[in-house]
């Protein structure tokens, strides 16, 4: 493929040693080309020092790639393959590998790229949305529940038999309570047996009085679903009363207006309870404050400029990580 700032093409530069081959200097054959006296000289080495299959075939006349035979500060194979086996086992873009490889996005980008590795599954086309966000960290709150599954030993979804004899049944379930800040992404989440109104109020309660310590202002609305927990459980009502916020409900079958605690949920769940195999529910529940911490002190955000929820409080009331 020739170089589209040459000004000589492949017909151009034999013509050129032709013209010194008969006996022309280098200056005369290049002024008669309209070219400098330095290409006439650089093409016309290129043909001595080429051997004879390469003069047949014209290949030392072809223009050569512009870019440098080695790159000091290019990755090694070894970091290079690490990136791409995180994209294999997580099918994570390059903004969430960034946080797993301590590498740059736009150099995870690269890695992938060169590999024929940087185009991701496909999808179905995104819904129509209006994105929203309040101006003070901790102003509203996103309340939602994830149900998890108990278990004694791992079952199908880590080995893949289903017809082992050794299962965990009737074990039960435990349901994480999420509550994450419509500003910062702050999020905070408790473990309970149940999904009750009464221990959702004890859970906002909680998780309010944590965004505060954390740095956040006072709450003025909590957003849910129309649960029944939610709706029509006085406690929860009187626990929003005395944080002093009021009540939005999402509309019927509308769950995209409570998306930042939706895409949480689904974080938690790929990043935390399904990331690896677990030996049992409480190995994978004594791990969820361990990931709790680095989500939000550590993990990039891509709606925060890939910076860390706490990041955006500190920012916003002008304290110091």
């Amino acid at each position: 493929m020739e170089d589209g700032r040459c000004r000589l093409g492949l017909a151009g530069r034999l013509e050129l040693v032709r013209r010194i081959e008969a006996g022309q200097s280098q200056r005369a054959a290049a002024a008669a080309l309209c070219v400098s006296p330095a290409t006439a000289h650089r093409w016309w080495h290129r043909w001595l020092s080429a051997s004879a299959p390469e003069r047949a075939s014209r290949e030392c006349l072809r223009a050569r790639p512009p870019r440098p035979r080695s790159c000091p500060w290019q990755l090694g194979e070894a970091d290079e393959r690490r990136i791409l086996d995180a994209r294999e086992r997580t099918n994570y873009g390059p903004a969430r590998l960034a946080g797993i490889c301590a590498r740059h996005r736009s150099t995870i980008w690269k890695v992938l790229r060169r590999h024929g590795r940087s185009r991701r599954r496909r999808s179905e086309p995104r819904q129509t949305y209006r994105r929203y966000e309040w101006a003070q960290p901790g102003a509203l709150l996103h309340l939602d529940v994830k149900r998890l599954q108990r278990f004694a030993c791992p079952g199908h979804w880590a080995t893949g038999d289903r017809s082992e004899r050794h299962r965990t049944r009737n074990a039960g379930q435990t349901y994480a309570h999420c509550v994450v800040d419509d500003r910062s992404r702050l999020a905070y989440v408790e473990l309970q047996a149940a999904d009750t109104g009464e221990l959702a109020a004890r859970v906002i309660a909680r998780a309010a009085a944590w965004m505060r310590e954390a740095g956040c202002g006072p709450v003025e609305a909590v957003m849910t679903d129309n649960a029944l927990a939610y709706v029509r459980s006085e406690a929860f009502s009187r626990a929003l009363a005395q944080l002093g916020a009021r009540h939005i409900r999402t509309p019927v079958r509308t769950p995209r207006w409570n998306g930042k605690v939706e895409r949480f949920i689904q974080t938690l769940d790929t990043e935390w309870a399904h990331a690896r195999v677990w030996r049992s529910s409480e190995q994978r529940n004594r791990a969820l404050g361990s990931f709790l911490r680095y989500y939000n002190r550590r993990r990039p955000h891509t709606s925060l400029g890939d910076r860390p929820p706490i990041s955006r409080v500190h920012q916003e009331w002008r304290q110091d990580i």
